[in-house]
């Protein structure tokens, strides 16, 4: 199947299937913040203000990378970007994959002209970056105006993908040298599976420079690809990977630098409780590819302007003044599934 084929589905898949995990949740659910019923402050005067990668946003929330590399893809892209642009929101673009090998679907990608000054990271696979000559790499960042690149790491995917390419010898090697020699920071990600605190050991000794955990527990995309192709395979690994809490909380223990907590954010309350937790930002895709196919630009900004409330409110009512006071706030971790994880685990949450 052609890879415009399957950017296609994929954004067909995801935005009129259920392709949430089916048992295995983020784990945000046995999490609890402590309630500040004297806050001593207006909620107006909350600054939800944060710094990511030298780049200010007005919120700590991002919108991860979906799709691109179709017609339908451009208009989706720009949608997004542009609601990013007016709320000071970061966005992350769909792997560039297609875009390196035809450039003609270059637009497809391109939001600068929609959003001239948002936080943009550029995506590429582990196992396509260990591909391509790094000049090649920097014109594909340099073409969409990125400020970063995202590696995604993909094994599940991969293996159930009916063209997938489940070969991942030598990304890390990979990984540490783009994120020695190209001119914009690097990061790296899972999609929505999670990273163990083992692989996040070992992405610790590169020069990357923020870890994107997107665990498990939101879009599985094993289930996505298993749809179109190895079905009962698919559905035996449907829910396989890390919970998105206790992939943050294994992450902080193995990695100081920034923390990208995605992987089934739902709310703005997801959000603050990730950062209490250690995160620097939180970030969703689904649901936002989800509101534009249902309201273009305006469903867009309509979730996101929800979701920027709701993290306001929630700071406001842990006594939160600003982001810097929301990461010294404590959580509760309630006896549950992820307890037990972290305890098994000798995961601190403490």
């Amino acid at each position: 199947m052609a890879e415009r084929d399957r950017k296609v589905e994929h954004i067909r898949i995801c935005t009129t299937q259920d392709v949430q995990f089916k048992d295995k949740h983020t784990g945000f659910e046995d999490i609890d913040l402590v309630y500040d019923a004297l806050p001593e402050m207006k909620l107006s005067e909350v600054d939800s203000r944060t710094t990511f990668l030298g780049h200010e946003f007005a919120a700590p929330l991002m919108v991860s990378g979906m799709t691109g590399g179709t017609a339908i893809a451009k208009q989706i892209n720009k949608d997004i970007a542009a609601a990013c642009e007016e709320l000071g929101l970061g966005m992350g673009l769909g792997s560039q994959r297609r875009m390196v090998e035809a450039p003609a679907l270059t637009e497809t990608y391109y939001v600068r002209d929609v959003a001239p000054t948002i936080f943009l990271a550029g995506n590429l696979g582990a196992t396509q970056a260990r591909q391509y000559a790094l000049d090649v790499i920097e014109k594909m960042l340099e073409d969409v105006g990125a400020n970063a690149l995202a590696i995604h790491l993909n094994p599940g995917q991969e293996a159930v993908q009916p063209e997938g390419m489940p070969d991942f010898k030598g990304c890390l090697k990979t990984i540490d040298l783009l994120a020695r020699r190209l001119q914009v920071p690097v990061y790296v990600k899972e999609v929505g599976h999670g990273l163990a605190r083992e692989a996040v050991q070992r992405l610790a000794h590169t020069k990357i420079k923020a870890v994107d955990v997107a665990g498990a527990g939101g879009t599985s995309w094993i289930g996505v690809d298993s749809l179109r192709g190895k079905k009962e395979v698919g559905q035996t690994f449907w829910d396989f990977g890390v919970p998105t809490a206790a992939a943050l909380l294994e992450a902080r223990q193995a990695w100081k630098g920034p923390l990208i907590a995605s992987g089934g954010i739902r709310s703005g309350l997801d959000v603050v409780k990730a950062l209490a937790m250690g995160a620097s930002l939180g970030e969703l895709a689904q649901p936002v590819i989800k509101a534009q196919s249902e309201g273009g630009r305006e469903g867009v900004k309509k979730l996101l302007s929800r979701l920027v409330e709701e993290i306001r409110i929630g700071m406001f009512l842990v006594g939160a003044k600003d982001v810097k006071s929301l990461k010294q706030k404590k959580f509760i971790v309630y006896s549950g599934r992820l307890r037990e994880w972290l305890d098994q685990r000798k995961t601190k949450y403490s």
